[in-house]
């Protein structure tokens, strides 16, 4: 029986005439309803046609972000039938499958969707796809979208398509949409009222995945706050599994039951929230971001919002990714407040300042601008469109994401040298795995069996709780002992792997170069199906991360084969081996190395086994610590696996070490006399001043590999080392980049001269290496001398010293200084040197360097 009672309550009614008109004419719309106005229940019974016996009977499929949600929707369909799930309506999440030969409203999350539309591109059968959520621009839902587009340009004009969502930038998915006409539908909004709850002392801003303790228990206290001031169930939104059982953990005693909501939460506890209180005591329901959308949770008046959610991250060039903790953005923090007010008045507490709101981010990085491309570049390879040049996406894939992407695809076999997807590739596709997994899962099975490589690519797939600590094999162990919710969810998903590995026999399949090893009988002694569970876990782990085998440098530390460094815990049972296969590490911010999180146990062959592509073997000449090093060596990677002296190195090689060695430690190495460093200093005033054709003789521009040879050669090809940079004259190599050609070499002396005479008939030195030449000399020397030398047009600085060479008076103007400045030294230095003429007329004093004796015999 419909319940027409329930369905005549949802406000998103008023705007399905509109949406069935843009759909008929149209093909394409964008839904904006606010939550709660039945878009995600209603709309796709409506446009099935089961609501009205007068209409043609559809096929929907409604794509949600989560499982949670598209179980929620799906049971909540049902319910509205008077059905059960799995009649004429039911669903598809990875695992679980419930849908009977009746059913023409199915609801999948997107990665399924992805799966199906790979298998299938014409979507046969499927009249209506509806993309619930958008606005979340997770990867999965902006790459169905644009395949889906793509299927209606190429392939089925008539496939309908609906973008819905309650807070969404619906003018840039309308332009996406062919130019989509926009339905809005306006529902019944209740107030929510915003209290600001900022913590009361500071709180360290999180990095990486950590949280400060401080800011949980804080969240903590204002939920036990929220409880005394206001009526209703409580919805607290924090950003992960951990901080979720840390806050339950300081809500005991509670007069209210404590829920925890998550993306790895059973489905039972996730169907008791959903269903609400049934006995009328007050619950405190803590949740991921699994909550912000597509769900109502009966009861809740009070959001409690921590304020901060998880992103990916992913660090290319160490081939690391991971969650990060983020500010949540305005909008999410608007679809968080938003369940406060879905049935009643209700209100929200905001941990966090009325003044920091203002600082939010508008929406939230889609996440093809932040995550790890490698899943996507094989589906869009599998696609048949390998740079996604060709697909309509509201962002496009970030060019060096999508580069590192493709080296991952070519290693493990997934795309031939044009980014094309191999056979190997497009099995990969349909797995429904991280391209990573699905190749620990086939060369996996070829060499422990089917099983067994399920089990830990499972274990792969969703981390284990922490408490099965960091040892891959133990944790294996425990879930294969475990009655735990992550253990029920790892049976199952080992399971489904299983059966989808399990077409091939053992040791068989396609091979690829960069795989041939784990295809070979004589491959090593960790191939044989009688390897035990700790070798296998470890090699299936090397299978998933090659660039993650790391070597034990020592005190629990590592380099991985990628050259990003490791670090295990204090307490680790790892802690003693030789090799590990790393499965999960993070690398917090401003930190040299990454915490390993979970790893496996190998052996130097497994590490070669699975990186085969990472071996290299060669001649490597280099400046290291000081000097030139050649040396024969056979890498993995980073890690060096041989290493023997190299005697007669090639001489090109030698030489690039040395001009690298010349870069990083500087000209310094070479031999610079007073004459030669005279010389430079002589040089760079002149090109300073006059510019060409005079030359740059910075440490920049002698050290650029395209000037070297004007100037240091031959002697750099003869060089070996660093002693014989030591004997090289710089000065004598720096005559080579005088101006020769133009003539203009021969006025050196000239515009730049080495010595000036000065009056007395001395020749002093100009010293060039300031920002003007300075000539230091003695002050009855330049007796008689009303104008101050030049150089190149330039007046020098002089420094008039006293008989004992200590400076008295510093000059660039000698006629202002003999008019105003001279009196005030006289003064001060006859007494202490009366040997010396300190005449009162110093213009028409005779210039000397003697003293007044001297003088008298002279």
């Amino acid at each position: 029986m419909i319940r027409t009672d329930a369905l005549a309550q949802l406000p998103v009614r008023s705007a399905l005439p509109d949406l069935q008109r843009a759909l008929e004419e149209h093909g394409t719309a964008v839904l904006c309803a606010p939550p709660g106005t039945g878009k995600t229940t209603l709309v796709p019974l409506v446009l099935a046609g089961l609501l009205d016996e007068g209409r043609p009977v559809r096929k929907v499929v409604v794509a949600e972000p989560r499982r949670i949600a598209a179980r929620a929707a799906a049971r909540r369909m049902a319910w509205l039938l008077g059905e059960s799930v799995g009649g004429r309506v039911g669903f598809t999440v990875r695992g679980e499958r419930v849908v009977g030969r009746e059913t023409v409203v199915e609801v999948v999350t997107t990665g399924v969707l992805l799966q199906r539309l790979q298998r299938d591109q014409e979507l046969a059968g499927i009249d209506v796809v509806v993309l619930d959520e958008c606005h979340e621009r997770h990867l999965d839902a902006d790459t169905v979208a644009a395949f889906l587009l793509d299927v209606r340009a190429a392939l089925r004009p008539e496939l309908r398509l609906v973008a819905a969502s309650a807070t969404t930038d619906a003018a840039g998915w309308a332009r996406l949409l062919d130019d989509a006409p926009v339905v809005e539908a306006h529902g019944i909004s209740y107030p929510v009222e915003t209290v600001w709850a900022p913590p009361a002392r500071p709180v360290r801003p999180p990095h990486g995945m950590r949280v400060d303790p401080v800011m949980l228990t804080h969240v903590a206290s204002v939920v036990r706050r929220a409880l005394t001031e206001r009526a209703g169930d409580v919805l607290c939104f924090l950003p992960g599994v951990g901080e979720i059982a840390r806050v339950a953990g300081q809500l005991g005693g509670l007069d209210a039951e404590v829920l925890q909501v998550h993306g790895r939460a059973p489905a039972a506890v996730q169907d008791a929230v959903l269903a609400g209180s049934g006995a009328g005591a007050r619950r405190v329901v803590l949740a991921t971001s699994v909550a912000e959308s597509s769900l109502t949770v009966p009861g809740v008046r009070i959001v409690v919002d921590s304020g901060l959610a998880r992103e990916p991250r992913t660090d290319h060039a160490r081939g690391l990714s991971a969650l990060a903790t983020v500010r949540a953005s305005l909008a999410a923090s608007r679809q968080r407040a938003g369940r406060a007010g879905r049935e009643a008045p209700g209100a929200v507490y905001r941990c966090w300042s009325e003044a920091e709101n203002g600082r939010l981010a508008s929406y939230p990085a889609p996440e093809i601008k932040v995550a790890d491309l490698t899943a996507f570049a094989l589906q869009v390879a599998c696609w048949g469109d390998p740079d996604a040049s060709g697909l309509a996406l509201l962002d496009p894939p970030p060019g060096g994401a999508m580069a590192a992407a493709r080296v991952v695809l070519t290693a493990i076999g997934a795309v031939d040298g044009t980014g094309r997807a191999t056979e190997r590739g497009v099995r990969m596709a349909r797995l429904g795995l991280h391209p990573r997994l699905a190749r620990a899962l086939i060369d996996g099975a070829r060499e422990v069996g089917a099983r067994r490589a399920a089990e830990v690519v499972a274990l792969l797939s969703e981390e284990p709780p922490r408490e099965y600590g960091d040892d891959l094999a133990a944790a294996w162990r425990a879930a294969r002992r475990g009655g735990d919710a992550y253990g029920a969810r790892w049976r199952q998903e080992a399971k489904r792997l299983a059966t989808a590995a399990g077409g091939k026999g053992p040791r068989s399949g396609t091979t690829t170069s960069g795989t041939a090893g784990a295809t070979s009988a004589a491959g090593s002694a960790s191939a044989s199906a009688s390897t035990s569970d700790d070798a296998a876990a470890g090699l299936v782990a090397a299978f998933a991360f090659p660039e993650r085998v790391a070597r034990a440098r020592g005190e629990g530390t590592f380099l991985m084969a990628s050259g990003t460094g490791a670090e295990l815990g204090d307490g680790s049972r790892l802690r003693s081996a030789s090799w590990l296969a790393v499965a999960v590490a993070d690398r917090p911010v401003h930190a040299p190395s990454a915490r390993v999180r979970l790893a496996a146990v190998i052996d130097e062959d497994t590490a070669r086994l699975a990186a085969e592509h990472l071996l290299a073997r060669g001649e490597e000449v280099r400046w290291e610590d000081g000097d030139v090093v050649a040396r024969h060596v056979e890498r993995l990677g980073a890690i060096e696996l041989a290493v023997r002296p190299l005697k007669t190195p090639d001489r090109a090689l030698v030489r690039d070490a040395l001009l690298d060695g010349l870069r990083r430690e500087g000209l310094g190495l070479l031999r610079w006399s007073r004459d030669a460093q005279a010389l430079r200093d002589r040089l760079a005033f002149l090109h300073r001043v006059r510019g060409a054709p005079w030359p740059d003789v910075s440490d920049a521009a002698l050290a650029d590999p395209a000037r070297i040879d004007a100037w240091l050669e031959p002697e750099l090809s003869r060089a070996r080392r660093r002693s014989d940079l030591g004997r090289i004259s710089a000065g004598q190599a720096l005559n080579r980049l005088l101006p020769w050609a133009s003539g203009e070499a021969g006025r050196l002396d000239e515009l730049a001269p080495e010595r000036i005479e000065v009056p007395s008939g001395s020749r002093v030195r100009v010293e060039y290496g300031g920002e003007q030449p300075v000539l230091a000399v003695k002050l009855q020397e330049m007796f008689g001398l009303a104008e101050t030398p030049r150089v190149a047009g330039v007046p020098v600085l002089v420094h008039l010293l006293s008989p004992a060479g200590h400076p008295a008076a510093v000059t660039a103007d000698l006629a202002s200084f003999w008019r105003d400045g001279y009196r005030a030294v006289r003064a001060d230095l006859r007494g202490r040197y009366p040997k010396h003429p300190w005449p009162e007329d110093p213009a028409g004093a005779v210039p000397t360097r003697y003293t007044k004796a001297r003088l008298s015999r002279g």
